[in-house]
């Protein structure tokens, strides 16, 4: 499981360095092989471990070709899917078309999400972190039933 927040620079060339408590865990995991892809919602990307990514593929290739919403999920998720493995230094080279997409400049959060990670442009990530803290927690309607039964 990755959790935390972490914030990190982004090179000249587009590199990020991964956290060292992240890192033993990835080349465990995954060699250094990731994924990253868009985030369809928000202005982020997903990071994937390589394995994790594969099972999520199985899962949209099987969607209905036919199907408008499913294609669209298709077309986004693995349209914008480009590997991307740790280097020697444990850096990793996020795409130009990615970075553009997600607004990455020189400042960037990366946030654990258990299985995946997402990249944020911080100054975006500190703009939405406070757009959900706003937020009225009171109201319930939004929650689905598992999360009602959740105890904290």
């Amino acid at each position: 499981m990755f959790r935390g927040v972490n914030a990190l620079s982004l090179d000249a060339k587009g590199r990020m360095a991964v956290p060292a408590k992240y890192r033993e865990r990835l080349m465990a995991q995954c060699n250094g092989n990731l994924v990253a892809t868009i985030d369809p919602e928000d202005c982020c990307l997903w990071l994937y471990p390589l394995p994790v990514w594969e099972e999520i593929e199985r899962v949209l290739d099987r969607l209905p070709s036919l199907d408008q919403g499913s294609r669209r999920i298709q077309r986004l998720l693995i349209g914008h899917a480009t590997e991307c493995d740790l280097d020697g230094q444990g850096r990793l080279l996020l795409p130009p078309p990615l970075r553009e997409f997600a607004k990455l400049d020189k400042q960037v959060m990366l946030i654990g999400q258990g299985k995946k990670f997402e990249i944020w442009s911080e100054a975006v990530w500190n703009e939405q972190r406070a757009a959900w803290l706003e937020q009225d927690i009171g109201d319930y309607k939004e929650l689905s039933d598992d999360m009602k039964k959740l105890s904290l």
